[in-house]
């Protein structure tokens, strides 16, 4: 998989997936652009990489507004002339109460969260990608968006809102060489001392749990899982898939 000098956006890249997936971009050969509401966990992310200070960009800001993120698409272009690949991992989760009960500061939380950050994102770069005749777009989703649970709608909705922009934007880009896809997973497993995390996909709302029965199935993804479906999403191999929501779970 081709990815040397390739230039890929990453958000999220503090949370659960984000420091495997930069890793194994960084040791691909690509060149990294990184945004979060905190400069310090990026640049501490970007130090432990196989990169150079011109391979590498750091940058602040609040994906919930547009025009912070048309400077981060700037600052971009400005670095490295061009994004080949945005990979959009922000995450967060929110749920617990029936429709009747919910406070709707949290469905609108859930929005922001994942559909207007998507959006914001998607109208920054998606020129830059066509710009090139060749790109990728992916997001970390969740089958709850088809299928949620009972005092799930705060996150199922938000999350569904997130995928038919994606299925849209999918539409949008044929004939371009660009795709556009959605990465399904239940929840991110990651092994650190202690007990084991399962976090939705993102830093907020993670909830720790006892240590895993071996036993039973497991059910959630490892971040290594991931990155591999990632890194293949973004290869030239993958350019037929598009419009597509991909499951990366079913242990269980």
């Amino acid at each position: 998989m081709p990815f040397k000098n390739r230039v890929v956006v990453v958000t999220g890249a503090a949370g659960a997936l984000g420091p495997t997936a930069c890793r194994a971009l960084a040791e691909a050969g690509a060149q990294l652009a990184l945004a979060g509401r905190q400069l310090e966990p990026l640049k501490e992310l970007v130090a432990s990489l196989p990169l150079s200070a011109d391979q590498a960009l750091t940058h602040t800001a609040d994906l919930g507004d547009p025009a912070q993120v048309q400077g981060f698409a700037e600052a971009v272009k400005n670095k490295f002339g061009r994004a080949e690949a945005v990979l959009h991992m922000v995450g967060g989760y929110q749920a617990g109460a029936t429709i009747q009960d919910l406070d709707v500061a949290a469905m609108q939380a859930m929005l922001d969260q994942h559909l207007w950050t998507t959006l914001h994102i998607a109208r920054a770069f998606t020129p830059l990608l066509v710009a090139n005749g060749w790109g990728r777009v992916a997001v970390i989703s969740t089958p709850l968006a088809q299928t949620p649970g009972a005092k799930q709608a705060p996150y199922a909705v938000g999350k569904a809102a997130q995928d038919i922009l994606m299925m849209v934007l999918a539409q949008e880009l044929k004939g371009t060489g660009v795709t556009a896809n959605c990465l399904q997973v239940k929840s991110i497993e990651t092994q650190a001392p202690g007990p084991t995390v399962m976090v939705g996909h993102g830093r907020a709302g993670a909830v720790e749990a006892p240590p895993p029965d071996l036993t039973k199935p497991r059910t959630g993804t490892t971040p290594a899982e991931l990155t591999a479906a990632l890194l293949w999403l973004c290869s030239d191999e993958a350019g037929a898939v598009n419009g597509a929501r991909i499951p990366v779970f079913g242990r269980g």
